[in-house]
């Protein structure tokens, strides 16, 4: 099943999950640590108050609204990640924000992957994914991933996604911390 047709399956967690894993990925674009997002992963477990996430988001943005507000593309496009995450979890809302996300993080890989992909992002998402970049080609794994471990184990499946993302977070920070080697 391609990524576009995971989201446009997915139940209000796994769409949840699928945002904030993409956003989770990209803190190091934002200066952030690897806890600030601890946080809202609590509000997709089963016995937690779904209703906290607006207030946990909003703490969220006032922690990385101290790191620069410029930057490159890649870091602009992490901003606006975090700047459209809805602030109740509606799954309507949710499918918008995830779906962005997904595109966005993959925009994201593709301008710090060294290696060429002239494909559209879109294509990736449909699955044509010949000559894919490998940056881009982990991202949209761990995208599936995610999304196929919450459609399969609901909340049981949070703990897999959130190592999911905490690898892809550790692979960012490295290729973020490289490429800031090299403007030097």
């Amino acid at each position: 099943m391609s990524l576009v047709e995971l989201i446009a399956q997915a139940d209000e967690r796994g769409l949840a999950a699928s945002g904030l894993a993409c956003l989770d990925r990209c803190i190091p674009l934002l200066g952030g640590d690897d806890e600030i997002l601890r946080p809202l992963w609590g509000t997709l477990t089963e016995d937690s108050d779904a209703a906290a996430w607006g207030e946990l988001l909003e703490q969220a943005r006032d922690k990385l609204a101290s790191a620069a507000a410029e930057g490159d593309e890649a870091e602009l496009l992490a901003r606006r990640m975090l700047a459209a995450a809805p602030e109740s979890r509606s799954a309507a809302e949710m499918r918008l924000w995830a779906d962005a996300c997904s595109v966005a993080s993959l925009q994201i890989h593709r301008l710090l992957d060294p290696a060429e992909d002239a494909s559209p992002v879109a294509s990736r998402r449909e699955g044509r994914t010949e000559g894919m970049s490998p940056l881009v080609a982990a991202e949209l794994r761990r995208q599936v991933t995610v999304l196929e471990v919450l459609a399969g184990h609901g909340a049981g499946g949070l703990r897999r996604a959130l190592e999911v993302s905490t690898e892809g977070r550790r692979v960012l920070r490295a290729v973020v911390s490289r490429r800031a080697r090299g403007r030097k």
